[in-house]
């Protein structure tokens, strides 16, 4: 199959998804962190968060205050984060 036929195959597929026509094939969902719970249980500042995240302070200001929810690999990281304090020391440490 040519990358175009995959592409074209991948998007048919997506507006399927997005229809109701097809169920996805994996869905993964995590709770929405509590990233103010998180951060003072680590006795962490917002910026050091945000360096160890790899984003910024306004984003873990907006996670904070509910006007924005981590997801994709945020959210992963910060349920790692929780179930595992000392990860994120890791994380600080790079």
């Amino acid at each position: 199959m040519s990358f175009f036929d995959d592409m074209k195959t991948s998007l048919e597929e997506a507006v399927d998804i997005k229809n109701g026509v097809t169920a996805p094939a994996n869905v993964t969902r995590y709770d929405i962190a509590d990233v103010r719970a998180i951060r003072e249980q680590l006795n962490v500042s917002q910026s050091e968060m945000a360096k160890a995240l790899g984003t910024s302070v306004d984003t873990i200001k907006s996670w904070e205050t509910k006007r924005r929810n981590p997801t994709g690999l945020a959210a992963k990281v910060l349920a790692a984060i929780q179930a595992n304090p000392a990860f994120f020391r890791e994380l600080a440490a790079h």
